[in-house]
Order: C-alpha cells, then structure tokens, then sequence
C-alpha cells in the first residue's frame, strides 16, 4: 500500500482539530466550559491512517467534531446531574469513518444502496422519478462547459425532468443504456451553454447547480471571502425571555430522554442531525410531505431511531396538527431550501413567539448548503453543490492527477454537516438549561467544506499511499462519472483493502425493522461516553410509516 512515513497520525491530528475548532468560536456557539473535559477526551484507532482515497482530513476532522459533540453531550450530564465527574468520552476512528459512509454500509433485507434488487424493499418516496434510471439520475452530475476548461454541475436529483428541460433534452430516454451515451446526450447539451449562461437558467427553474470553482477562486468572491472568515457554525440568541428548563429526568442513561425533536428535512444532512440526537435519547418525530419526492435509500440509514410522519403544512388540517406538534417541541430541525418553512409561516419569528407564548424555550437548527452570509445564500443546494462551489471537486480532481474537478466518493460533506447541526442543537439546549431563553443554530454544508481546508490537506505521502492502493480503476475515473460510480468503484476497492471496515459487521447495528418486512443493518452511534446509553430504541422506517404524534407507543422492531 505504498510507504508511509511514520510521523502521520490520523489521532494525533484529530487532536490537534479539536484544538484548532475550540479556537474558532466565541462561548455562544460553543461553550468555553468544553475546554474543562479536554482532558477526558480520547481518540482511538486500529489503523492510525486515513481510510477514504481523497486529499482531505475527512476522518480526522469529523473525528475532532464528533468530540467537540461528545463534549457538549457531557456538558449537559452536568446539568443533569451536578454531582457526577468529568465523564471519559472516546472518539474512535474507524467508527468515525464508518459514519461518514453509512449509506454505503446500510443494508436492508441484505441488500445495500448498489444492488439494483433493493428498490423491491423500499418505499417508493421518489414522486417524480428522478432516481428512476441511470439517464435521470445523471441529471445531476459535473459536465464540461462551452467555456474551455470549466465545469457545471447541474442537479436535477428530485425533479429530473426540469433539469433535463431546460437543456432540450427529453425528460425519459430508455433507448441509452451506457454511462457514455449518456454523458455523450447529456454533456453535449451543456457544452452549448457558458457557466454564466447556465446560471441564468438555473436561477430561472430555481435548480441547483453551481460552477466548479478552485478553491483560489471561490476565496475572490464575495461570497468566498464573506464565509471563509466565518466559524464553522453559529448559534444565536432567538429570544431572552423564557426560564431555565433543564433536561428531563426521565432517565439517567439517556442523555436526551423525554426532549422532542421535530425534524423538518430530507435526503442526509438534515436528517442525520436528528438521528445523532436519537442515539442520545430523544424523541424524534421526522416529518415530511407526502407532496415531495425524496429519495428511498437514504431513508434506510437516516431514520434509523426515529418515527417518520407525513403532514401537508398547505393544507389547514395539516398546519393544525403542525401547530399541535409545535407545542410540545424542544428541538427543532429545518433542512429545506432557505426560507421555504420560514414563507409557510414556521420560520425562526414563529419559533420565537412560540416559545415567549408557551414560557418554554427551544433550540432550532437551520441546515443548507451555502451557508446564510454573502451573495448565494439565498440558493438552494446539496452536497455535490459544495463540493464543487468551494473547490473540494477540484481537488480531488488533482488527487487523482487529473486537470479537471470530480466529485469526492461517498456523501462525506453530508454526514459531517449533520455533526454540526447536532452539536448546534446541542449547544441550544445547554444555554437552554444554563441561561434560558430560545437558541438558533446555523450549519452548512459550505462550512464543512471550508473547515475541511482549515483544517488542510493531507501530507504528500499519506496522498500518494492512498493512491497507491485505490489503484488504476478509480484513478481513471473523470469528471463526468456519477457520485454512485465514483463511490462504488471506491467501495469495492475498500472492501478489497480495508475488509475488517467495510465487511466486519461489528460497526453495524443489527435489527428487524417490522416497517419494511426484513432486516436492517445501519452503523452504530460513533460518541461513546461513560454511564450514557448512545444507542438507537427503534429500527429504520420509509417516510409516512406513523402518525404525526408524540404518542410513539411500541415498536414491533427488535435489536438481533
């Protein structure tokens, strides 16, 4: 697997970026009394290197978020409990890993995101067939442009057929069957537009897309040099008013028993907030429209702890019983296209005046992908948005000697941005108990993104030592491969290389899920702390499965 020089430590460098994180933010965001259970911090690892074949610290800088999570979780036991010691929390790294791929670890019925049989098991969430042949799905992916030496990524990932429109091309064509037909179809129907051109278009039919900058040039935006001098996340007064209200004390062990979370989100960042909080004891009711695609697979993984309810909040019954739910809520997580809760009338004002009403604060969590600072905020977006916006597909692109950006394996941006909203919530709830009063939480998948170059590259060996066993298939790899073909083709070599991560079933949580009939195996909590039970009390579910009630009742799911 190459040589690597001795001195690289993927622990030591997570150490040093949970430093380098407590440096960046004021004792709003993040209370300066994380730095009083440093000491009980501990990372471990079985293999003392990066696992992912990407330029970047993504095991070690989430690692370090993760303790920065297991920090403020300790911090709240406190309150909980005022007599107990500073508590050990351990970090490990293969754990770690596992989290920032878990799509592709998660299996139901046995079968995982890649094997085509699975859609039998799932739910049928994707409303407008985005994700109904590879033709479509490639309506979201990285083309090269009419301009010479740049690129576009256009996303039509839910709504295909106005991406494909836009670009005159027909929304279904089953008669394509390989990868180069269709990026011969569909990356000739972009090169006819300049990156500005496409812009326009995409402003028009409100799609996500963005041009592939290099880090360089993002920085020279307004935009760029707006965020970059922002910390990573921000939390924020919402108001001053209400009382103290500590955490329940329904159960010793389970940090969050008896906090309700309502989860507002689709696809991975969002909901992988609220699942973090799941594993630490809360209720977590996702609540989704049966009006909006979503796409089947993700639900596997990110619904794991939770119930999942449908409600239309355009409809007056739907709203009423919204309003309902409200009432009772602690945490609140919205992970739509900026202000699209906020203009059905759910936005941080009613949260405020929800809370002053009731004389009960709450944490709410705003998740996007450009952050809420500068020019682009405003714009709708998901990870491969970031990714290419903020210079992260460039450089993987050079990782793999290439003069053009590709997007990294695996939804790596997602998952740590989901680290963040929980450790925003978190945070929320501690001031909530501390100082009182209502907390609003800002993450994004831009920030996660630029914490990554914060945080910085990694050394030249450890690039060319993962190189060297990734190996030619993925290195051949271009621009215009799909995020599943560049995932897959990285997975199987993972499996090849790294068998006891990604075959080892002891990073997995093994249960019967009664929603979909069969069995469902997704990865295990990462935070470890002594005397909390982090672990999940129910089994994944497909959105809609249970009423929009904070009555869960009993689960017919059962660990194995």
């Amino acid at each position: 697997m190459g040589s690597v020089e001795p001195h690289y430590s993927s622990t030591a460098e997570s150490q040093r970026i949970f430093d380098l994180l407590c440096g960046l933010f004021d004792d709003v965001a993040l209370p300066r009394a994380v730095q009083d259970v440093k000491a009980d911090i501990q990372f471990t690892a079985d293999r003392d290197l990066p696992y992912f074949p990407i330029p970047f610290k993504e095991t070690e800088t989430t690692a370090a978020l993760k303790a920065i999570e297991g920090s403020v979780a300790a911090l709240l036991a406190k309150t909980k409990d005022a007599g107990q010691g500073n508590r050990k929390i351990t970090v490990n790294l293969e754990k770690t890993s596992a989290f920032l791929f878990q799509a592709y670890l998660a299996k139901v019925g046995g079968l995982g995101k890649l094997d085509k049989e699975v859609r039998a098991l799932l739910k049928d969430t994707d409303l407008l067939q985005a994700q109904s042949d590879p033709y479509r799905r490639m309506s979201a992916n990285l083309y090269e442009t009419a301009s010479p030496g740049q690129y576009y990524h256009i996303h039509g990932s839910l709504e295909a057929s106005t991406t494909l429109g836009f670009l005159g091309l027909e929304p279904f064509r089953p008669d394509l069957k390989t990868h180069e037909q269709i990026v011969d179809v569909i990356e000739t129907a972009v090169k006819k537009y300049t990156p500005e051109e496409l812009e326009v278009l995409n402003a028009k039919y409100r799609q996500a897309g963005v041009k592939a900058l290099k880090h360089d040039e993002f920085l020279q935006t307004h935009h760029g040099k707006t965020n970059s001098q922002l910390p990573p996340w921000a939390v924020t007064p919402l108001e001053d008013k209400t009382p103290k209200v500590p955490l329940p004390m329904t159960d010793g062990k389970r940090l969050l028993s008896g906090i309700k979370v309502l989860e507002l989100c689709r696809i991975i960042a969002g909901p992988v907030v609220c699942r973090i909080l799941g594993e630490y004891g809360a209720d977590v009711l996702k609540i989704t429209s049966p009006n909006l695609s979503d796409v089947p697979f993700f639900q596997v993984d990110g619904n794991m702890g939770k119930h999942a309810a449908e409600l239309d909040l355009k409809s007056p019954e739907g709203r009423q019983r919204f309003e309902e739910l409200l009432e009772e809520v602690d945490v609140v997580i919205d992970g739509y296209r900026p202000e699209a809760i906020a203009k059905l009338g759910y936005g941080p004002e009613y949260m405020a005046n929800l809370a002053a009403k009731r004389g009960k604060g709450l944490s709410y969590v705003n998740v996007n992908c450009f952050g809420y600072e500068g020019e682009w905020a405003h714009r709708p977006g998901w990870q491969q948005i970031a990714d290419c916006v903020s210079g992260i597909a460039w450089e993987q692109g050079k990782f793999m000697g290439l003069d053009e950006p590709v997007v990294p394996p695996f939804p790596i941006s997602d998952y740590g941005t989901g680290c963040m909203g929980a450790i925003a919530a978190l945070v929320g709830l501690y001031h909530r108990a501390t100082a009182g009063g209502s907390w609003h939480g800002k993450v994004s998948l831009l920030q996660y993104d630029l914490l990554l170059f914060k945080a910085g590259l990694l050394p030249a060996d450890i690039q060319e030592s993962l190189r060297s066993w990734v190996g030619p298939d993925f290195l051949s790899l271009r621009h215009a491969h799909s995020v599943d073909q560049i995932s897959g083709t990285a997975l199987r070599k993972m499996r090849e290389v790294f068998p006891k991560l990604t075959l080892d079933k002891k990073y997995l949580d093994h249960w019967y899920a009664d929603s979909y009939k069969a069995d469902v195996e997704a990865v295990l909590p990462v935070v470890e702390i002594d005397g909390l039970d982090i672990s999940f009390r129910r089994a994944s579910r497909p959105n809609g499965t249970d009423k929009a009630s904070w009555e869960f009742g009993s689960d017919k799911d059962y660990r194995k």
